[in-house]
């Protein structure tokens, strides 16, 4: 079953980069760029990495983003999270971005989106592994500074395929940037969402609403609305669930008792992603593996999840079609 998971084609729809810093990269940019670590050593920092809630996590998350400054920083961490992802099976990726947590050091907004966009590039010659970008604005602070990262992205819109929401969730309802994801639209951005992690399903329901996404990152709370859970399905809105960390930050005590074959059992069109695996403690595979160990999932269960990672992302149709029909072959010739 390893070696089916791993191997079987999929998408990856949730993955913030800064994420994917894992502790010895880390270590190694703070010597390069002389920036100081609170931490000793490795081991130190991942001992660390226990989360009582989304806040906590963040405190770290930020943190740890500080050791990045150049280009080459950028370029260096995508390039690792790729050449991970392509040996579990990624075949594409959607990757989101944080460029106010850089841009608020000081660290300028080309650095930031060169570094990634040449790694992204680099990795689709180098595995075949296509992707697209995707700029999130930080919900705990002002719209006007989301509009003005905006105005920043768009010389690099050839560059940056959508626009989404992250960041602490409570308190910071979708609403609350409902001009600057309108500008977005207007500028050709692509709007996806964070809604229903630890905030409530009325948050879900003003991301499509309020913000016009097409996709809801988490939703895992859209199940305590009962109407909402069917009207995701029947317009086959993704949600982009992301177990493990859902875990790790407490939205549910164990992986045992995560709603996510109850919602795949529902019709949604949902995806299993690893969200920020350095911290959370598994990339995709991992998560994969992990869900279908503790929820039971069946084989066919497993292959539909990869199928709507391709349906749910923002390729042409035409190579979300020719990518559902490999996860079908690869099935077929693993029975």
């Amino acid at each position: 079953m390893d070696d089916f998971l791993r191997g079987l084609p999929k998408a990856e729809l949730h993955v913030h980069i800064e994420g994917t810093l894992e502790p010895e990269l880390m270590f190694a940019m703070a010597r390069r760029n002389g920036v100081p670590l609170r931490f000793g050593d490795v081991e130190e920092a991942r001992r660390a990495y226990r989360f009582r809630d989304l806040q906590s996590f963040l405190d770290i998350y930020y943190e740890g983003a500080g050791v990045l400054r150049a280009e080459k920083d950028f370029f260096e961490l995508t390039a690792a999270y790729l050449e991970r992802a392509a040996s579990e099976g990624v075949r594409h990726a959607e990757v989101f971005f944080d460029p106010q947590t850089h841009t608020a050091r000081g660290v300028a907004f080309e650095t930031v989106v060169r570094g990634i966009h040449r790694a992204l590039a680099d990795g689709e010659g180098r595995f075949g592994l296509t992707s697209k970008l995707i700029l999130c604005f930080l919900r705990h602070l002002p719209e006007r500074e989301a509009a003005r990262t905006l105005e920043e992205a768009l010389p690099f819109r050839d560059w940056i395929h959508g626009v989404g929401l992250d960041s602490s969730e409570v308190g910071n309802p979708p609403s609350k940037f409902s001009t600057v994801f309108a500008r977005a639209r207007e500028a050709g951005f692509l709007p996806v969402a964070h809604a229903g992690e630890e905030g409530p399903p009325e948050y879900i329901r003003e991301a499509l609403e309020k913000l016009k996404v097409l996709r809801i990152d988490h939703g895992v709370r859209c199940a305590e609305d009962p109407a909402l859970v069917r009207e995701l399905a029947a317009a086959r809105i993704p949600l982009t669930v992301c177990p493990l960390s859902n875990v790790r930050l407490g939205v549910f005590p164990a992986l045992a008792r995560h709603n996510l074959k109850e919602l795949l059992d529902q019709g949604l069109c949902v995806t299993v992603n690893s969200d920020d695996p350095a911290y959370f403690g598994g990339y995709i595979a991992e998560n994969y593996r992990a869900v279908a160990g503790a929820l039971g999932l069946s084989r066919q269960d497993i292959v539909q999840l990869a199928k709507n990672s391709f349906e749910a992302s923002f390729l042409p149709s035409e190579q979300k079609r020719r990518w559902m029909d490999a996860v079908d072959a690869f099935a077929a010739s693993n029975a």
